[in-house]
């Protein structure tokens, strides 16, 4: 198997928060390997921007509404007939201490970042198990396996946990079947809300550093590589597996 292994050409990817961010890295890096992306966002205007710029398609789409995710799946499959790759990006977290956090800030965290996710699976797995052939890639974090300090963020952790073990449990169900399922748990990763702490948490940022053994954060376009290895053959035999990338924050 050579680097052919790597090749996306002829495969259609759906991206959700593939507008901006490590979403808008992880479109760009299937797109060059030769993926059709689809660009699922709710934001249209950054959406619909990255999709025209990697010659996509656009979806505006809320990953909270199963049946809208149902409907815009379907939609995929009308269109080009097939949905090979599903990478499922989108996500927030709220920092506030568990004693003190409200029922509405748990489960807007808990809404998007974990039942999002299972309907974006469920709903591209059904396609995929009936093709007898696809990869799905979850987003989870570093934070789904270790308890991020000094920031209280007990939703954020619960709720990327939670992705990991939905990972693996749909990749046991649905290996025999065809369908692989992945996730990728970055680190400390430089998008916007990093460079705002940079800027107005400098003593924050720094301890983030000096716990992480590179000494640095990741950039997002460092997490794109990995998107084509679990979406592509080259990962033929990989399945139910988290993929950490995160300068080794968690090896201490």
């Amino acid at each position: 198997m050579g680097m052919e292994a790597f090749s996306l050409q002829g495969k259609v990817a759906l991206v959700t928060g593939g507008g901006q961010g490590i979403g808008w890295e992880l479109a760009k890096a299937l797109h060059s390997a030769g993926a059709h992306p689809v660009i699922a966002e709710i934001n249209e205007e950054t959406g619909k921007s990255a999709a025209d710029q990697l010659d996509g398609d656009f979806l505006h789409l809320d990953v909270t509404d199963s049946g809208q995710v149902t409907d815009a799946v379907r939609g995929i499959v009308a269109e080009h007939g097939h949905l090979d790759v599903s990478v499922h990006n989108a996500g927030k977290v709220h920092n506030a201490p568990g004693e003190t956090m409200s029922d509405d800030s748990w489960r807007q965290v808990l809404g998007l970042n974990l039942d999002a996710v299972f309907y974006c699976c469920r709903a591209v797995g059904n396609v995929m198990l009936e093709q007898g052939c696809g990869s799905i890639i979850n987003i989870a974090s570093m934070s789904g396996m270790i308890s991020n300090h000094p920031q209280p963020q007990v939703s954020y952790n619960t709720s990327k946990a939670g992705v990991i073990m939905l990972t693996k449990s749909l990749a046991g169900e649905w290996a025999p079947r065809g369908v692989r399922v992945n996730s990728i748990s970055p680190g400390y990763i430089e998008t916007d809300l990093l460079t705002q702490v940079r800027t107005d948490q400098p003593d924050l940022f720094s301890g983030w550093l000096e716990q992480t053994p590179m000494g640095r954060v990741g950039q997002p376009h460092e997490l794109g590589p990995l998107a084509v290895f679990l979406a592509s053959e080259a990962s033929s035999f990989v399945t139910g597996s988290n993929v950490v990338a995160d300068g080794g924050f968690t090896s201490w």
